[in-house]
């Protein structure tokens, strides 16, 4: 393994009552929605939220019957906010709604689909875009929202967020956690003190103990007064989260968010496939670390470049890894969609605490007939 320098890495969070994911969510809801009555839906929705307002806004192509406005509302409700309306004024029941979906422009639907066009040049299925793909934190959020939506405490609200700071040793492993961070909303009559005690007990029974000791500093909702949250205190908007969606800055991001696309969207799709197909390289020994980077051309049906970095870990060359995925997987578009049957109402299930490690998605779940293909490459 290649050696590091020690060091210190600092990741966050967002709960589900933040602003950017209550859009995030609105947004994956319809898609889910779509989804779920018609395989073939081209769903690119982006949402708005702020005080009373929901805007939603994007390009809809389907067959699907949906909605939107009540599968806004019900999406709201499930997050939480749908406490006393004199609570908060962004309230399932009250909150103004304006529909800004249009049909997808023909212009990329001829790119995409597969049929021929003229100036394509294939009739294969393209790209919904060019561009480039590339826990702690969740998981105290995680908890966090469990406590509140199952009642252990009446003064916890829905918008939150966490950061953690890990220090790590010269091999590159968590040593020591140096401080850690929540701000969670809350009540009118709760009291700071009460708040701080609450957040540290659920840290210390969240966090690995090994990595916490004296050193470990606590900063519970530094600003003293969290009353004021989600879309009331502030905008947000679907996509504005995607480093908390995937890596938390450990992993480089091509820039592109996941959120209310369909799988047709290669920022989406292939971050997923790009994620497959590094866990089967590493579960197969060939890296102890992988990291892919797969670009595309809009309407065009294969990559125009792959890449594989094992970050000097790598027990055979990269460039035999790669020649190998050529052969194993399939990073067309189309394929992708085939390989981890994306076209699922699945999407719901995302848009929390992260696009990865949850084991129920499929781009977690490794292939043994593939595992055993790149295996061959250490003999």
């Amino acid at each position: 393994m290649s050696r590091n320098t020690p060091h210190i890495f600092t990741s966050e969070s967002v709960g589900e009552g933040h602003p950017d994911k209550v859009a995030d969510y609105i947004s994956d809801s319809i898609l889910d929605a779509c989804l779920a009555q018609d395989k073939t839906s081209r769903v690119a929705c982006e949402t708005l939220v702020k005080s009373n307002m929901v805007i939603i806004a994007g390009e809809l192509t389907t067959k699907a019957v949906i909605d939107p406005e009540k599968i806004a509302r019900q999406a709201i409700r499930e997050i939480g906010y749908c406490n006393r309306q004199d609570d908060d004024v962004f309230h399932a029941d009250t909150v103004f709604f304006t529909n800004l979906l249009t049909e997808q422009s023909p212009d990329i639907a001829q790119g995409v689909d597969a049929r021929e066009a003229e100036g394509k040049g294939h009739a294969e299925q393209g790209a919904g875009d060019q561009g480039i793909m590339f826990g702690f934190a969740h998981k105290l959020l995680i908890e966090l929202a469990r406590r509140r939506k199952r009642g252990y405490v009446d003064w916890l609200r829905p918008d939150c967020k966490s950061q953690v700071a890990v220090a790590y040793d010269e091999d590159g492993r968590p040593a020591h956690i140096e401080n850690v961070v929540i701000s969670t909303q809350h009540t009118e009559d709760v009291d700071h003190d009460t708040i701080y005690s609450y957040c540290v007990k659920l840290i210390k029974n969240v966090l690995p103990a090994e990595l916490l000791d004296e050193r470990t500093e606590y900063f519970i909702n530094p600003t003293g007064k969290f009353v004021v949250g989600g879309p009331h205190g502030d905008s947000g908007l679907t996509g504005r989260k995607i480093i908390v969606d995937t890596y938390g800055g450990m992993g480089r991001h091509g820039g592109g968010a996941f959120s209310g696309k369909d799988p047709s969207k290669v920022d989406r799709s292939a971050a997923y496939m790009c994620r497959w197909v590094a866990k089967h390289i590493v579960a197969a020994g060939l890296a102890d670390k992988c990291e892919l980077q797969v670009a595309y051309a809009i309407g065009y049906p294969a990559p125009v470049s792959i890449r594989v970095d094992t970050f000097g870990t790598g027990k055979v060359e990269e460039i035999s890894i790669e020649n190998a995925l050529e052969n194993i997987f399939s990073f067309k578009p189309a394929d992708m969609v085939k390989q981890l049957n994306l076209l699922q109402p699945i999407y719901r299930k995302t848009t929390h605490y992260g696009h990865f490690t949850n084991p129920e998605l499929p781009w977690e779940q490794l292939d043994e007939t593939r595992l055993a293909f790149l295996k061959q490459l250490l003999h």
